[in-house]
């Protein structure tokens, strides 16, 4: 989780753990494996690094063995500072990036700065179908920096890979996680939490850093509308680097990005902390899987605004905490209140870790969740803590609260089978109030929701018959920032067979197998 500046030198934390993620400045690349005298298979090494358009440029890694056959390492650079591409090698002359510490996309741009005006930096990195990119060492990541953007867009059939060294040579398995840092995408939208006191939360003025960052790292502005890029297709495997006990990155952070950045079909595969974190600003995202997380499979906060649809997440037996953890862990009076929307899920919440409700909110995050569908049989599926989390706007002093509120959390149409409907504590009531009604400040007309429900999936994920059967809500009244939600007439990620969205650019598992032809565990380039 990305870093506040009253924290140590080069911090992240993380409102799920408690902890610090602390970023150690970019390490000399590691050493590349010596390949096995006369191996051979699919794939060769090409003969050398390609042009990016970098005047750095990408250095020679040397040739690695993989399962398949050969390919070529090229380093990338520690920043980018003009927009260049990494581009598919043709055939079979393969080579896979490296990202060694961290590597910057552009610096960063000020936050205060005028609609129309040209930023500072402006660099764009394009990444083609079908590369594969892996972290070097278990601290190394990728950050967009504010005023740059990323165009990485994958296909059904090529989809982009990040995923770690050990992976690579296929030394990897279903039972592991944490082999590198993960992609990190910075913005100039708003936020509620700023580094330095005094200053008002949503402003130009409010704003955070991640520390430790020789260039960039900054987060947090007022422009609702900013453009981080665009992420389609893509995979991140094995990430969240754990530097100390709850001291980890996670797949995917965003932090601050604007309404006009574009997310769509996103794999995150065995992160030892969360799926995807979201730190203020505005996600707008379809099509997200999330297999295998150790920590939350989406945790939101900051002031987050958030939209989401069709999200299948599903934890392993062994390890995991909830499948959404919203909050505002700091300054949770503080504009924007987080305001997070997600509709058509499917949560296998499976993990026995004591504690990890399914549903987890607090600290005055607006959670909207309908058309949904939660397995927990052996799990608490809900848990609502404190008084600013339930309070309607009416109850909402303007001196000291002047972020406007939706009331308590709004449920419809969400459908769970639990081991214990709500965890049992002083908020238990409310918790079961406000899950039971189908209306608060923001929206009314809800479906009813059920916290006594039996599921059919087939498949893990796909919807059966109890599902199919039951009743749906029209979320088209969440629709705001240029995001549109679906009305599809049905809840859960996955309406039935011939509903594959999430077949062909995700990999399979012994977690869950989507039918896509490869597994995670393998190498790319098997």
């Amino acid at each position: 989780m990305l870093a506040l500046s009253a924290c140590g030198p080069e911090e992240i934390s993380s409102p799920g753990s408690g902890g610090d993620v602390i970023i150690n400045p970019s390490p000399t690349p590691g050493p590349t494996p010596t390949p096995t005298p006369g191996s051979s298979g699919s794939y060769t090494a090409a003969e050398s690094c390609p042009d990016i358009g970098d005047p750095a440029g990408l250095s020679d890694g040397g040739v690695i063995n993989v399962p398949g056959g050969t390919v070529r390492s090229c380093v990338l650079p520690g920043t980018f500072t003009v927009s260049s591409s990494l581009p598919q090698t043709e055939d079979n002359a393969k080579v896979v990036y490296e990202i060694s510490g961290a590597v910057n996309v552009g610096d960063d741009a000020d936050a205060d700065y005028e609609d129309g005006e040209t930023p500072a930096t402006n660099v764009v990195l394009t990444i083609d179908p079908g590369v594969v990119l892996f972290g070097g060492t278990g601290n190394s990541y990728m950050v967009v920096n504010r005023g740059n953007k990323i165009n990485a867009v994958g296909t059904v059939d090529a989809p982009i890979i990040f995923t770690s060294r050990q992976n690579i040579l296929g030394n990897t398995s279903d039972d592991v996680d944490g082999q590198w840092g993960g992609v990190i995408l910075l913005g100039r939208a708003p936020i509620s939490d700023c580094g330095a006191t005094g200053i008002t939360g949503g402003t130009a003025e409010c704003e955070n850093q991640i520390e430790g960052v020789a260039t960039g790292g900054y987060f947090g502005g007022d422009q609702d509308a900013d453009n981080s890029g665009v992420m389609k297709y893509f995979q991140i495997r094995y990430s969240g680097f754990a530097i100390a006990k709850d001291n980890e990155l996670q797949s995917l952070t965003t932090g601050g990005t604007g309404h006009n950045t574009e997310i769509d079909y996103f794999q995150s595969f065995n992160s030892s902390d969360d799926g995807m974190e979201f730190f203020g600003g505005y996600v707008n995202m379809k099509h997200a899987v999330v297999v295998g997380a150790s920590d939350d499979s989406i945790d939101t906060d900051f002031g987050v605004q958030a939209n989401m649809q069709y999200v299948i997440a599903v934890q392993r037996t062994s390890t995991g905490n909830g499948m959404i953890e919203a909050d505002s862990s700091e300054n949770q009076l503080r504009p924007p209140r987080q305001d997070t929307r997600i509709a058509n899920a499917t949560f296998i919440h499976q993990s026995g870790s004591p504690d990890a409700a399914g549903l987890r909110y607090r600290g005055g995050a607006d959670v909207s969740l309908v058309n949904t569908v939660m397995n927990a049989s052996s799990n608490t599926c809900l848990d609502i803590d404190q008084a600013e989390t339930f309070q309607s706007d009416s109850d909402r002093n303007d001196a000291t609260d002047p972020a406007p509120d939706n009331g308590a959390p709004f449920f419809s149409a969400v459908y769970m089978q639990c081991g214990t409907a709500f965890t049992d504590d002083g908020d238990a009531d409310k918790a079961e109030a406000a899950f039971g009604a189908t209306s608060n400040d923001a929206f009314s007309g809800g479906v009813a929701s059920n916290a006594s429900f039996t599921t059919t999936l087939n498949m893990t994920f796909i919807n059966g018959t109890n599902e199919n059967g039951a009743a749906s809500w029209d979320p088209s009244v969440f629709n705001r920032n240029g995001f549109t939600f679906d009305n599809v007439g049905y809840i859960g990620a996955v309406r039935d067979e011939n509903d594959t969205w999430y077949q062909g650019w995700t990999c399979d598992s012994s977690i869950a197998d989507f039918g896509s032809g490869s597994n995670c565990a393998d190498s790319p380039f098997n």
